[in-house]
């Protein structure tokens, strides 16, 4: 190869195998299905606490759900979770073609988000920051507030000498 040209090697669609971690396969699976779950999260404009409330957990299991920390995650427990937000789960069973080596497993689902394929990826951020931790607040005109004139500092008013 060329100085010029980077190299780079193709993948097999399994980040996780690429990388040659054990039981690739499932840590794939598992990524798909919590990024099902957070892109229902984001679609809903749930905050950690409201999912908490949800599925069942705490504000910190979710931090880790929608971070990607699946370590302490079964593919069951993302299973009842999504079955929490109101998604029905198949599980289909079918022959392996011939064509390839070995079995795989797979999560193919409908998502609301146009960014979330088979891989994890998180909802998207708002205002620059991690994810929300409270709702939203209303416009300004439902607030009723008014914005009052902020009169600098360092200017001296004709009844102040």
């Amino acid at each position: 190869m060329s100085a010029g040209t980077p190299e780079y090697t193709r993948s097999s669609g399994n980040v996780f195998a690429d990388l040659g971690l054990p039981e690739s396969d499932e840590l794939l699976a598992k990524a798909a299905l919590a990024n099902q779950i957070a892109s229902i999260v984001s679609h809903r404009h749930l905050t950690q606490v409201e999912t908490g409330r949800v599925l069942g957990t705490g504000q910190p299991k979710v931090s880790e759900l929608l971070a990607g920390k699946l370590d302490g995650f079964s593919i069951e427990r993302l299973i009842r979770y999504l079955n929490a937000l109101d998604r029905d789960v198949q599980i289909v069973v079918t022959p392996k073609p011939r064509s390839r080596d070995h079995a795989t497993v797979r999560v193919i689902g409908k998502s609301r988000s146009p960014r979330c394929g088979t891989g994890f990826s998180p909802p998207a951020r708002r205002g620059g920051g991690g994810y929300r931790r409270e709702p939203l607040r209303a416009p300004r005109q439902a607030l009723h507030l008014r914005r009052r004139p902020v009169r600098p500092a360092n200017v001296n008013r004709a009844d102040d000498s």
